[in-house]
């Protein structure tokens, strides 16, 4: 009787917590309603099957960062190669996207609506928004201006989409591909980062 009663309670709970977690997650229609501050530029790539399938995020459950592993590129020249995906042609086709990009000097493009999937995180594209980030050199190490945009960006969409900074990942922690290299190879540097989004979020 008591492991019925007991497997009985932590139904209920596991029922209280799915529901408290549904509520809490943004649904596609609320991410239409999100407006999109001034210092964030739009600048979406074509719809194709390729790097903007038109496929709907109904919720978002992480923000997954990225580096563009081409040193020294402009977020204009990765906003453009994603949109020319549109033109491919041959068998040897790509599928690649973000629905943000850092430029070195801090500029942020968003290349697609906040509730378009970017194929950008493998299995976890359905329920994440991705920020692709330019770095100068092959370290991976990003400029303080990216650095700096890169924080904002991410408080903002924590704030928007009630996340915390435990939902923001790595490309790496998907897939264990390196990337962002340089929050692979320095631990310490990825901890600081989730700490300033936090500073972050409780400032604004």
């Amino acid at each position: 009787m008591i492991a019925i009663m007991a497997g009985i309670f932590l139904l209920i709970l596991l029922g209280i917590i799915w529901l408290v977690e549904l509520i809490r997650k943004p649904k596609q229609e609320e991410l239409n309603t999100i407006v999109i501050p001034d210092w964030i530029e739009q600048n979406y790539i074509r719809s194709n099957e390729f790097s903007r399938p038109g496929k709907k995020l109904e919720r978002v459950n992480g923000i997954v960062v990225h580096y563009v592993g081409n040193p020294g590129t402009t977020a204009v020249q990765n906003r453009n190669y994603f949109d020319s995906l549109a033109d491919q042609t041959g068998d040897n086709k790509v599928s690649v996207s973000s629905n943000f990009i850092i430029g070195l000097e801090g500029e942020i493009i968003q290349c697609m609506p906040l509730d378009e999937v970017a194929y950008a995180s493998n299995h976890r594209n359905s329920d994440t928004l991705s920020i692709e980030c330019c770095h100068p050199d092959a370290t991976g190490e990003f400029t303080p201006e990216t650095y700096e945009s890169l924080v904002k960006l991410t408080a903002w969409l924590c704030k928007e989409l009630d996340l915390g900074p435990g939902d923001v990942i790595r490309h790496y922690d998907v897939t264990k591909k390196k990337c962002p290299l340089y929050f692979v190879d320095h631990q310490d540097a990825w901890k600081k980062f989730r700490a300033d989004v936090k500073k972050k979020i409780k400032e604004e």
